[in-house]
Formats: C-alpha cells, structure tokens, sequence
C-alpha cells in the first residue's frame, strides 16, 4: 500500500506518474529480501540489485516497471529493499553469488528451459 500526501493542487504528471507507479508495483510479487532465507547476505543481494538495474537500462527497458525501492521490516528491524518484477527477480538471481546453492541451482535451471 502506497502512503499518499495531501496537497491542495497536484499536478496533473505527477498524479499520472504516480498511477503508473502505483499499477507497475501491482506485478512486482517479489522482495529482494526474500533471497536472504535462499542464503544470500545483505551486501549481495544490494549488488546482484545494482547489477541487475545496470543491465536493465543499458537494454532500454524502464527501470520503474522491475524495480521499486520500499522499506521492509525483517527480524524487528527495518531496511531498505526493493520490489522485483519476475523480470527483475530473475535478473537478481542471475546475477547473484553463484556459490550459494539456492543461486546455482537457478541458473542451471534456467539454462536448461533456455537449451529445450
């Protein structure tokens, strides 16, 4: 769920802007926390995160329709994550450590549906 702000007059490309916002998070299903229980420690998941959006702008893609920065709580405590279109999720995942097994596995699945 979004927090709005009130404001007296809005702009009419913000309040389209923030729609658009609003209708891409509703297909991101995923965290990027999640891939800590997968055994990924914080400052990979960051990495394969940056990795991943530096792929997606130099394809052209949009990086606002796979990645959106939110704040989650994990064992009592707030941090900042993003949400992951499968797009985005996958692209993480691609590009994680590969010798967390979780990661490994991924990528070999992957390769296998790409050589079928």
């Amino acid at each position: 769920m979004e927090l709005l702000i009130y404001r007296e007059e809005y702009d009419l490309a913000d309040s389209i802007q923030n729609f658009l916002h609003f209708y891409y998070s509703l297909s991101m299903k995923y965290l990027a926390s999640d891939l800590l229980h997968k055994g990924l420690s914080p400052i990979h998941i960051t990495s394969a995160v940056l990795r991943a959006i530096k792929i997606v702008e130099s394809s052209g893609i949009e990086v606002h329709r796979h990645f959106m920065p939110v704040f989650t709580q994990v064992n009592k405590e707030i941090m900042q994550d993003c949400k992951l279109s499968k797009l985005g999720f996958g692209l993480v995942l691609m590009n994680a450590n590969p010798k967390i097994p979780a990661v490994g596995e991924w990528q070999i699945k992957v390769l296998k549906g790409f050589s079928n």
